[in-house]
């Protein structure tokens, strides 16, 4: 599989870094600013989405106007760390909507989930109703946070322009 940068040239970078800002910029506008005729912006975020590059569009929604207050950082370790043990718990999460990324993680903790949700009379009882119901969960240690400082959805592009 060559390497991205093998893939995506200036003017590709550019596409990507604006419409990760904003997923909703015409075809025109982006064309614009990228430097290229409307056809060929089009073309190449249209190849950029069939070679998977580009995932997809989403609207970004504001927690705290959906009452989401509580952010909580949640390190889960297993009594055993064999294939089914990792399973049942990648299975449990997955189907929770409060789970809003679950890694597989080394160091202490087997994984690391963030979890959204209203309050903590609701975070208890998405631990005792779930997450500690889950077959083979050891440990779970909560960490709240206190504020967010930074919080983006838009991967870095600069180091494919440095390979180059």
């Amino acid at each position: 599989m060559p390497h991205p940068s093998e893939l995506l040239d200036e003017a590709s970078l550019r596409i990507l870094d604006l419409i990760q800002a904003d997923s909703e910029i015409s075809n025109a506008e982006l064309a614009e600013r990228v430097g290229l005729s409307a056809s060929p912006c089009w073309r190449r975020v249209s190849e950029m989405r069939a070679q998977g590059v580009i995932r997809g569009a989403v609207a970004l929604v504001d927690p705290l106007r959906l009452g989401l207050a509580v952010n909580v950082f949640v390190h889960v370790t297993l009594t055993k760390q064999d294939r089914d043990s990792l399973d049942v718990f990648i299975k449990a999460v997955r189907g929770r909507p409060e789970v809003m990324e679950c890694y597989l993680m080394t160091g202490e903790a087997d994984f690391l989930l963030r979890v959204v949700i209203e309050d903590l009379i609701r975070y208890q009882e998405l631990m005792l109703d779930c997450l500690t119901r889950i077959p083979g969960v050891a440990n779970i240690r909560s960490s709240f946070a206190l504020d967010q400082v930074k919080y983006t959805t838009a991967l870095p592009t600069g180091h494919l322009r440095r390979m180059k």
